[in-house]
Order: structure tokens, then sequence, then C-alpha cells
């Protein structure tokens, strides 16, 4: 599943497009569609069928039939991870100054909190309470029984990953076991996020922006254009293409490194003269200049690179060919992932402890002492950050007093005893209180997971479209492990140049504000699923199967056909759009209705095929329109429009010029 940044800007005058949509559609959310079936739509829809005219006919208009008249005056990006969010901003006046959060408050020691930790603590009475460092170490601080009112969420995001059957209902569990809605937590953190973003901005901005009225409040359904969405891997790349030297490192000439500093991401000079922009603003900008950067300087017409986005709960790797002179890009690759981020290894860390102390015994401590779990892989997460390949002494991990207490409790022996009897050599017990780790120990931790991430590139790399790129960047929170850098370097250096921009915990984050500023900067994308609508079609003996034989009013129809509009992995062009004509099957029909469906596979002949979903649903009600000359075949004209990170969906009556629009939904169907 593919990760993804929203993006929204705050314009005095909006921008003007002939396809709009009153909400968005993500493009990452269905790559796990479970098998459907969907009846006949005439059979479940009355007569409400549609049956393509004959002939049939496709227009692709490349034009993206948008005039945009853009006043933006700022663009903010919302980076909502799995381990850690955060936002940046720009103002369209100054759009090579990025201006990154504040520094949060809390954090941890040995970490950076460039970013915030993804977490939400709602009350007993389920009502926001806080997000990120305020929320943990608020339930860190609460009594262990009164702890268990709370409502503590943490990594929430991979339920995106572990649930194949998502929908507007599906529940997160909380650290106390209670369920909540997730669509709920998800609206509070981007609500919060929101908020946090707007208090620099406002300082600045007037008049101020008015309030919005979707759930999160980022965008009303007026201006919904205002709400994009960034897909990290792009972001990432539109972002390394203005890198300078003196912003990156290159792992082929320099040791791995971790640790990046914010002050060496900047020319000295440059910064200095914007210097009162961080005073003034309580933010850290990153200044962008307005050229490309000299590692782009080297690509040449069709050059490729690879960018590996490594964050905590996934890795997603995407392919890009320069288009000169404009510098676009054209995705040559369908963009993929996997879990194969950071988490791996906190999973890692968690089954060795039940193998030490018991799988029993860890799940009730994980309940019973809920607090006191988050605070030991707080502990952990500070040791993992500092495992490397050429370290020599033992890593220690402090394990809190109510998991030795719990452990005598719950075993009727010490934390000691057991790990003498666990036969596990290279975890060690300190009188501190800390269990101590060997490197070779906390290097096994990252084994499974950097193991999967060099599999899936040696399987990418070997695409023809891969075999000749000249960068891989790598990007993304899990980049600066110094263990995963010199994994991929030995693996892949010696096939092409292996790049990673200093403050990469950052990279995706700045490059979703560029795009912000510049959506069309992709011209070419690969679609990730196959599109098209359920029709009726005439009967064909011998070539429709028989249980899809209906008769009505005399005409045979073949029902469930899938009539699609564009494959899996297919190359689309930006504003790319995608005509057909429908007419209704009964002639008298005043309410059309056209279901949309979606499905990995490219061979798709019926709605009712494996795998195939439902994910839209386009609503014509004709009831009270009149025509001085209705013809007798109806034209319904369907128009979807892609090549963007979200898609367009339009119907139109040709004879009334009513039309109805629509975004694409995998939660609702």
């Amino acid at each position: 599943m593919m990760e993804s940044v929203g993006m929204y800007s705050f314009c005095g005058c909006k921008a003007k497009s002939k396809l709009k949509c009153e909400s968005r559609w993500e493009i990452t959310a269905a790559e796990t569609a479970p098998t459907s079936a969907y009846s006949s739509p005439a059979r479940s829809l009355g007569d409400t069928g549609i049956t393509p005219l004959s002939p049939s006919h496709i227009v692709n208009d490349t034009d993206s039939n948008v005039t945009e008249e853009q006043t933006f005056l700022v663009v903010v990006a919302i980076d909502f991870g799995t381990t850690s969010s955060g936002y940046a901003y720009s103002f369209a006046k100054e759009p090579e100054c990025i201006h990154v959060m504040r520094r949060w408050e809390g954090g941890d020691p040995g970490v950076s909190n460039q970013k915030t930790p993804t977490t939400i603590l709602l009350t007993p009475e389920r009502k926001f309470h806080s997000f990120g460092y305020a929320a943990r170490d608020f339930y860190h601080d609460l009594d262990p029984t009164e702890a268990k009112q709370w409502l503590y969420l943490e990594k929430f995001k991979m339920k995106l990953h572990t649930t194949g059957d998502l929908t507007m209902e599906t529940d997160l569990t909380a650290a106390n076991g209670k369920k909540v809605k997730a669509l709920d937590i998800f609206a509070y953190a981007l609500q919060y996020f929101k908020e946090q973003a707007l208090k620099p901005v406002l300082d600045i901005l007037s008049p101020r922006p008015p309030s919005r009225d979707t759930q999160a409040g980022l965008a009303s359904p007026e201006n919904s254009d205002q709400l994009i969405i960034a897909l990290e891997p792009e972001a990432a790349s539109i972002y390394c293409r203005k890198l300078r030297l003196h912003q990156m490192i290159e792992l082929s000439g320099k040791a791995v490194v971790n640790g990046y500093s914010a002050s060496d991401t900047v020319g000295a000079g440059f910064a200095q003269a914007k210097e009162h922009v961080r005073r003034n603003r309580q933010s850290r900008t990153f200044l962008v200049e307005n050229v490309i950067g000299e590692i782009w300087s080297e690509l040449e017409e069709g050059d490729k690179y690879v960018v590996v986005d490594s964050g905590g709960g996934t890795v997603d790797l995407t392919v890009h060919q320069i288009r000169l002179p404009e510098g676009h890009l054209k995705e040559l690759y369908k963009a993929t992932g996997g879990p194969y981020g950071s988490l791996g290894v906190d999973f890692e860390f968690e089954k060795l402890l039940c193998k030490i102390f018991g799988e029993d015994f860890i799940e009730q401590f994980k309940i019973k002492r809920p607090a006191a779990w988050v605070d030991l892989m707080i502990a952990f997460e500070s040791r993992k950050r500092a495992a490397a390949p050429d370290r020599t002494n033992p890593l220690n991990i402090t394990l809190p007093f109510s998991f030795i207490d719990y452990y005598k409790k719950f075993r009727g022996h010490s934390v000691e005893h057991a790990l003498r009897k666990s036969n596990v050599d290279f975890v060690k017990w300190s009188s501190q209180g800390m269990l101590r780790m060997s490197p070779d120990a906390m290097n096994a931790l990252f084994k499974p997971t950097i193991d999967s991430i060099v599999e899936h590139l040696r399987d990418l790399f070997q695409k023809a479209e891969v075999s000749t790129v000249k960068f891989l960047f790598l990007v993304g929170g899990f980049a600066e492990a110094p263990l995963l850098q010199q994994a991929v370097q030995a693996a892949f250096g010696d096939k092409c140049r292996i790049i990673i921009p200093q403050d990469v915990g950052l990279t995706i984050l700045k490059g979703a504000v560029l795009f912000g500023l510049d959506p069309a900067v992709i011209k070419v994308r690969r679609s990730p699923l196959t599109y098209g609508v359920g029709v009726l079609n005439r009967y064909v003996e011998g070539k429709h199967p028989p249980d899809k034989l209906l008769v009505k009013d005399g005409t045979r129809w073949c029902t469930d056909v899938f009539d699609r509009f564009i494959s899996a992995d297919q190359s689309v062009a930006l504003g790319e759009l995608v005509k057909r004509s429908y007419t209704p099957a009964k002639p008298s029909q005043l309410v059309i209705i056209i279901n949309i469906y979606s499905s990995e596979h490219d061979n798709v002949s019926f709605i009712t095929d494996p795998g195939v979903k439902k994910c839209g649903t386009l609503r014509l009600d004709l009831t009270g329109t009149s025509s001085p000359a209705v013809p007798a075949r109806r034209e319904i004209q369907t128009l979807m429009q892609f090549g963007d990170t979200e898609i367009k969906a339009t119907a139109i009556d040709i004879t009334t010029s009513k039309s109805v629009r629509v975004g694409i939904d995998f939660l609702n169907y």
C-alpha cells in the first residue's frame, strides 16, 4: 500500500475546474481489494441499468480541461506517518522558503524531535485530549488504575495494511483494549495538525481563512480542490530535484552516517538572509533555490532513478524518468510498497521478549500495565537508533520497574532467572535493571526487515524499465538507520549511485509542499488498478455465460459486464480524460445509476470476478427535466479523469446537460 501526504491550500480566489469532485480519493486505499460478488445492475437496482451506445466510443483526451486561476496564499503539507507525523508550509510569495513545524515539546534522549510521535489520547469520555509527545507523556504520568480508563493509541495507521476490508465502521483498539472508530481517530489527528499549522500561519495572514466543513476541518465540499493527496515517493522525488551537493550524502563516496543536522541543509549566506523568518515564525525554515540541483544537472533526457521511501510502517518504491527541458517527471513503474518499515524491528524485539519471558506474560503485561509497555518501547527506540554495523559495545535497554515487579508476581521468580533459563545467550541481565544486548543481537532484530527491503528492491531491479537507473534516493525516517544504508549500498552500489538527502526524515514533508505549489510536475503516472463500470450488453449465445442471461421486456441482456476505462499499470498522462457514452437499458427510465468498479487484475470480464470491488456510484436523476426533443436512445456521457493523485468521475445527460460528479471511495461500498 502506497502511503500519502495530505496537502491543502488557503486561497483568495477559488480555482476553476471543468471537472471537480465533491469528495477526494487516495490512490493507495484499495491495494488489498477482497474478493467480491456484485449482482447485476438491472437485477439489484430495478430498471436503472445502462448499455453502451452502438457503436460505443472512447476518447482519450490528454487536455486536463482545467484552467486554474490560483491565488493560493499558503500551502500546508501534513505528513501523517505510522510512527511519527509533522507538518510544513510555504507562502506562495516565498516559494523558496519551506517552514517546518516548531520543535515539539517533549522528546526522548538521543532521538531527534523533528516530528512528533503518531500517538493520540482520548479521555474516558472518548473526547480528544492530546497528540504526540503531549499524549504520550500525559498517559505515562497517569496512575496505573486511572490509565486503564483512558484511550491511548499508537502506530494505529498499520491497521490500513492489516485489514483488507476497510470501511467507514472499521475500529481501532486502544492500549486498554477498548474499541474506537478509526474514522474518528484519523479525523482528530488531522484536525490537530490543521490547528497546529494554522497557529504560525494565521499570525501572518489577514484576513483569516474561513473554517472548513469536513470532519477534520481541512476543506469544504465547495472548495474540495484545496485538499489534495501527495504520494510520498513522488513528494520525495520532487524534493530531490532541488538537492545541492551540500544537502546530500552519497553512500558510495562517504561512510554511512546518522543524526543529520538541520543547520547543514542550506548554504550559510542564504540562510542568514532569511534568519528573521526563522525567529519570527518560530519554525525551522529550509530554503529551496529556484534552480535544479547539481545532481539533477547530471541527468539527461530519458534518464531514470528510483526513490525508496522507507518509513515507520512501510517501504514504498517508485521509478521516475526525467523529461527535459522543464524537468517534469514520468512514472515508469507502478508505485509499490510493503510492510517493511522500522516497526518490523519493534515486532522482532517483542518476539524476543516473548521468547525470554513467555508470550502469555507479554500479552498480559501489555493489557495490565499499558503505560509501562509504552515506556519499555520508548527505551528500545532510543537504543535501536544507536545500532550500527561497526558497533562493538553492548546496548542497554532499561526495563520499567513495573515490568520487573509484575513478572515476579506473574511467574514467581525474577527476570534474571528468566534470562538464565531462556538460553538466549546474546541478551544478559544488568544489575542496574537493564537488558544488555550484544551488537549482533540488535543487528539480528533488523535483519528480517532489511532483508525484505533488499528483496523487494531486487525484484524491482529485475524489471526492464529499472535496468539502467542512474540514482537510487533513499528517503524516509528508516533511511537514517546505518544498517539499512549499508545493506542497500552493498546490494545495489554497483548498479547505481545511492543518495541520501540531509535531514532525510523531512524529505517527504518538504517535497509535499513543493508538490502543492506545482501539482503538475508529475506529467505521467501508472494506474495502480483497472477501472470500469458495470453495464448490460446484448446477450450473445455461446459467448456469454448462461447464468448472466436476463430477459427484460423481450430483450435478452448479458448482466454484470465490466466495461473497462483503464487498465492496471497503464501509463496515463496528467489530466487524461476517458469518455464513454451509454444509453438507459429502458428508454423511459429517469434515474440512471452508473456503478464504478476497480480491480488489481487486468483481465476483468464481469463485475462478479474475484477481486473486483465497487468504489463509486454516479446517480443521475432526470425527474423533473423536460426537453422538446428527447431522442429514442438517450445519451449519457461518462467521463473519468486520470493521471492525478485522485480520480474524478462525471456523468452528463447530453439532452438536458444535467450532470453529476463523484469521487472514488473505497470505504463506503
